[in-house]
């Protein structure tokens, strides 16, 4: 079976990592090679990249711009370092976030340019797009209540609710413009659910 890209994602809070771990023991259990993955961190470059990222430092911060370009030189490494590679062996990936993310926070939520945006993701893809691409959808209160019952939040998950509000917006907006692309999944059911329903997606859209 040749190598699948399927990619995971939604506000803070949605369930990706669970509902991709779930994911990763079910193709596994049908004997598919399966990578875990995410963007930012999905590179030894990546983890040094995603602390710059993602670590509140009030005395210096991100510039948005700034932002952007970190992102995309993360999405870079990390596409020749371990999708193409991995892709080419045959294995199915399994990614928390690419550039669907870019588009939602830095596009949607910090309001950069979308022409900016479009033309360095497609400068540090180099055309690859997912397969397939899970959107969990939740309310952002609900993913943002979950979050904060956890440890310490980052930079991002910080942001005022308004931020994370123009993000699911984007995400509602990207999944209206490319449904062959981008499946919305509910998150707010139970993880059984949650993890049966992506499941019947993968049968119906990968394996059929």
């Amino acid at each position: 079976m040749s190598g699948k890209f399927i990619v995971f994602e939604g506000v803070e809070g949605c369930g990706k990592t669970t509902q991709m771990q779930l994911c990763s023991q079910w193709l596994e259990s049908l004997n598919i090679s399966v990578l875990l993955t995410r963007e930012p961190g999905g590179t030894e470059l990546g983890k040094d990249l995603r602390a710059l990222l993602l670590e509140k430092s009030p005395n210096k911060p991100v510039r948005e711009v700034t932002e952007l370009l970190l992102y995309a030189a993360d999405r870079a490494q990390h596409i020749e370092e371990e999708l193409k590679p991995n892709l080419a062996t045959g294995k199915f990936i399994l990614c928390d976030r690419y550039t669907d993310s870019t588009i939602a926070y830095q596009g949607y939520g910090r309001g950069l340019s979308m022409s900016l945006i479009n033309q360095l993701n497609q400068i540090a893809t180099g055309g690859l797009t997912s397969d397939l691409t899970i959107w969990l959808d939740v309310d952002v209160e609900i993913g943002l209540f979950r979050k904060r019952g956890q440890a310490k939040l980052d930079r991002i998950e910080q942001e005022t609710i308004a931020f994370h509000r123009r993000v699911q917006q984007g995400y509602t907006e990207l999944a209206i413009s490319d449904p062959s692309r981008i499946v919305r999944v509910d998150g707010n059911g139970s993880q059984d659910v949650v993890q049966k329903t992506i499941q019947e997606i993968f049968n119906e859209r990968l394996f059929s």
